[in-house]
């Protein structure tokens, strides 16, 4: 984008009121930038390099020999470039402008796509996927920034400690009492100028957060974990997940509800009992899938499935633990069907090259799991794991991470985000033998070192791929298959991935 020398005018940060609960000390202090704009920066307050997950890391002389070797060779591609199966097509990329933390989360509403980063959010027009453009951007540090929307109401998770909940804010240790993170809320009635309506403090924060939405209230189950006797906001036994309810009509009364104990007995103890088994100190992202009355939580150590029939209350119908192939659970996605979950295994945190061969399959997978019986009864019963068949370098983070389903006629087809390790197109109609049909990646982000990035989220969206790369911005795809075809004559009007649609 051309260089531009007029700077944008400054949005001025506004008190508001929160009934009861203090006040927000300022409003977004650089909201609404006119994409035209956006090569002047943002004119209040700047990104806090202290939420910026900072994967650098040297690798052996013979690591970086094996990548080079393996690029000559056209094992692997080069540096930077995008390579691709004959089925998906590479339509366009939108580099970070504004924003230039990791971006991380996606969400979609009309022809919009809604993008976190590190730094706060932007909002994309994808009215012609082909040639997406920015609306605006946000600036809000406060990692992780996970989003989501419902109707004029956008939802931001900050997950890292900063000295209030305003958009100006620094970071602060969480052993401060002072310190806050949670759940801040933003009206999108006008997609150019969002504004920072409400924010609700949680316990050790919201790392993601599922909608649960109905007619006059949103409900938020927010998953956070990692206690400390030392963090007075955030002790041990953090065993649950905070519910939060949103009235639309007054969103400014946004209030935590309850907070649901889901691992009474302390959920998986991790190592040394299960080593390189995370303890389970609460859940790291639970997807809801609203028509059945279910969720899938993924939480540490534990898989877990829930019963939501009454959303304010969720609870436990089964758990599962895998201790010999798990090391982390991440997230959850149900089948159309809701007859089976795919669990992710965030093996290495997200910046480990995991995607090799000393790694193996099963390691850094995701878990295919049917679900039997009936009411309270149903289970989880393991089927086998997928991992794309594609080795990457060294210097790669490679390990399974946030999809969607691809809402195909009679076939259960998932993509999904591996980090470097790219995008992936796989089937898992036969829960026990998966297979990739597509997929999309760029070569190392370096041949020498360790350097983290790719794809954080890649969903389905009316007929398209949506992807956000931590370093090189957003990508748009475009899957040609007669596998997936059918999925292009189903249209929604918003898209949460963790609230599962009734694509049907």
């Amino acid at each position: 984008m051309a260089s531009s020398t007029h700077r944008p005018a400054v949005r001025r940060p506004r008190a508001l009121r929160r009934p009861g609960r203090g006040h927000l000390r300022a409003a977004v202090a650089a909201c609404g930038l006119l994409a035209s704009l956006f090569a002047a920066g943002p004119a209040a307050a700047t990104p806090d390099p202290g939420d910026t997950p900072s994967v650098h890391r040297e690798v052996s002389s013979g690591q970086r020999a094996d990548t080079k070797e393996a690029i000559k060779d056209g094992e692997i591609p080069g540096v930077d470039e995008v390579v691709h199966s004959d089925n998906v097509r590479h339509l366009a990329n939108l580099p970070k402008t504004a924003l230039k933390s990791t971006n991380s989360d996606l969400a979609f509403q009309g022809k919009y796509a809604f993008a976190g980063n590190y730094d706060g959010f932007a909002i994309y027009d994808i009215s012609r996927p082909e040639a997406p453009r920015t609306v605006s951007q946000v600036l809000c540090p406060g990692s992780q920034n996970d989003v989501s929307v419902s109707g004029n109401l956008l939802f931001l998770s900050t997950d890292s400690s900063r000295s209030d909940d305003s958009c100006s804010s620094t970071t602060q240790p969480a052993t401060e009492k002072s310190s806050w993170e949670g759940m801040k809320v933003f009206d999108i009635s006008d997609k150019k100028n969002p504004k920072y309506v409400a924010a609700v403090e949680t316990a050790c924060g919201s790392h993601t957060h599922t909608l649960v939405p109905d007619r006059k209230n949103v409900y938020l189950y927010v998953s956070s974990y990692s206690p400390s006797e030392t963090f007075p906001d955030c002790r041990p036994p953090h065993d649950g997940i905070s519910v939060i309810k949103v009235p639309r009509s007054a969103p400014e009364e946004a209030a935590v509800i309850d907070f649901p104990v889901l691992f009474p007995d302390g959920g998986n103890p991790g190592g040394p009992t299960n080593p390189g088994v995370s303890k389970t100190t609460g859940c790291h992202d639970l997807t809801a899938f609203p028509k059945l009355k279910l969720a899938a939580g993924a939480c540490m150590g534990d898989g877990i499935l829930l019963d939501i029939k009454d959303p304010a209350a969720p609870k436990v119908i089964d758990r599962v633990q895998d201790n010999v192939n798990f090391a982390f659970w991440h997230s959850a996605t149900f089948n159309e069907s809701g007859k089976k979950v795919v669990f992710t295994d965030e093996l290495g945190g997200g910046g480990a090259a995991t995607c090799n061969e000393k790694t193996g399959p099963t390691r850094g997978a995701d878990g295919i799991y049917d679900i039997v019986g009936k009411g309270d009864h149903r289970k989880l019963v393991f089927r086998s794991y997928y991992k794309i068949p594609r080795h990457q370098a060294d210097t790669e983070n490679c390990v399974a991470h946030n999809g969607s389903l691809i809402p195909a006629k009679g076939r259960d087809i998932m993509v999904q985000a591996w980090y470097q390790g790219g995008v992936s197109v796989w089937d898992f109609t036969d829960s026990s033998a998966p297979k990739e049909i597509g997929y999309f990646e760029r070569g190392p982000l370096s041949a020498d070192t360790l350097v983290g990035g790719g794809s954080w989220s890649a969903y389905y969206y009316n007929g398209h791929i949506y992807s956000n790369d931590m370093a090189k911005g957003f990508d748009v795809l475009q899957i040609d298959d007669r596998r997936t075809d059918s999925a292009r004559s189903v249209r929604l009007s918003e898209l949460n991935v963790q609230t599962q649609p009734d694509y049907r």
